[in-house]
C-alpha cells in the first residue's frame, strides 16, 4: 500500500485492519466495534451538517454504528490517529508551557 493511501482504522481503539475496504458489517478484531461507520469516514466532520462533508449524503443518527452508506471511504493514512484528543492536548500544553531563557519572570 503507498504511504499516504486509504487505511482502515478502528475509531474505538486504533488497531489497524488489514485491506484499504471495510465491508458493510465489518468488525474490529480487537473490539467489536463497526468499521464501515461515520466515525471511520475520511467524511466524517462533527460540527458540519449532519457531520458529514458529502452533501448527499444520507442522515445518520448513530455515528458509531455500522452503515450502508455508499460515501464510505477511510481517512488517508496521515489523518488517521488512534486518538486526536492526545495530538490537541500537546499542542495546548506546548502553547501554555512556561519559556525558560534563564532570565527572572517579572
Amino acid at each position: 500500500m503507498p504511504p499516504g493511501g486509504p487505511v482502515v482504522r478502528c475509531h474505538r481503539c486504533g488497531t489497524t485492519v488489514d485491506g484499504e475496504r471495510a465491508g458493510v458489517r465489518a468488525v474490529c478484531e480487537h473490539c467489536s466495534a463497526y468499521l464501515h461507520c461515520c466515525r471511520n469516514c475520511d467524511f466524517y466532520a462533527p460540527g458540519v451538517a449532519n457531520d458529514c462533508r458529502e452533501p448527499t449524503a444520507e442522515r445518520v443518527a448513530d455515528k458509531a454504528q455500522g452503515n450502508f452508506c455508499d460515501y464510505f471511504r477511510p481517512p488517508p493514512a496521515a489523518q488517521t490517529a488512534t486518538d486526536p484528543t492526545q495530538s490537541t492536548r500537546a499542542q495546548l500544553a506546548g502553547l501554555f508551557a512556561k519559556k525558560t531563557d534563564g532570565k527572572h519572570e517579572r
